[in-house]
């Protein structure tokens, strides 16, 4: 494509100030980095600056909206509950924002093979990322949604550093405490974790990553291996 064919197509191409409803979504995501508490934890309040700093530059940019095919998986079937959950709690202005733009969502999986027991029981969305639907090569926001008693296994993300906030449901990470909305859990980059949902409700998180612009476009995601502990004779 020539420079002039390009010139033409940044200058048809949608903008975020034309869509209101992504303006929106992104405004409550701004909102919950900057208002959110820190719990005194110099990491997380370092890395809500990066997001909301480069989300607010990003913003002021006017970005492209490039949106997707939309596209359902089994565990969508769930969202609607989060939603009416999500109502209840403090996180209700994004839990709402993200409902106005649902049936525009592309959720997927991420992985290359996916267990057959988890591909009805989880997925996830991006709302900005170099993909888009809102296209930024510097940071990536999106959902993730769990079905009741789902574990989602041991993962990393490398070169990635990655907050989970939850919007609805309860939910633990490494078992070690349960969450509920409102919540923030910081994962640096290679910290391997595992998440577990509660038994009655499903669990919608929003996520925050920022790294290199060359692993946000390809975060290359992939389960741990189990490792053997010698130690123990397994």
């Amino acid at each position: 494509m020539d420079t002039t064919a390009i010139a033409q197509e940044e200058a048809d191409a949608v903008r975020l100030s034309d869509s209101p409803g992504w303006q929106y979504l992104l405004h409550e995501f701004e909102a919950l980095y900057r208002h959110g508490s820190a719990g005194g934890s110099k990491a997380i309040r370092s890395h809500r600056r990066k997001v909301r700093e480069t989300l607010s530059s990003v913003v002021d940019g006017n970005p492209r909206v490039h949106l997707r095919d939309p596209a359902v998986k089994p565990v969508t079937a769930h969202l609607h509950r989060a939603f009416d959950l999500g109502a209840r709690t403090p996180m209700f202005g994004l839990s709402r924002a993200m409902e106005r733009i649902a049936p525009l969502l592309t959720w997927e999986y991420g992985y290359e093979k996916v267990p057959p027991h988890l591909a009805r029981k989880y997925a996830y969305c991006e709302v900005m990322g170099p993909r888009g639907p809102v296209v930024s090569e510097r940071l990536t926001l999106g959902f993730v949604l769990f079905a009741p008693r789902t574990t989602y296994p041991q993962h990393s993300h490398f070169e990635i550093e990655e907050s989970y906030i939850s919007i609805a449901g309860a939910w633990s990470e490494n078992q070690l405490a349960v969450y509920a909305p409102g919540s923030l859990i910081l994962n640096r980059p290679g910290e391997e974790h595992r998440i577990t949902t509660g038994d009655d409700d499903p669990c919608l998180l929003a996520y925050a990553w920022v790294g290199p612009t060359d692993r946000l476009a390809d975060p290359g995601m992939k389960f741990s291996k189990a490792r053997k502990r010698a130690a123990q004779g397994i």
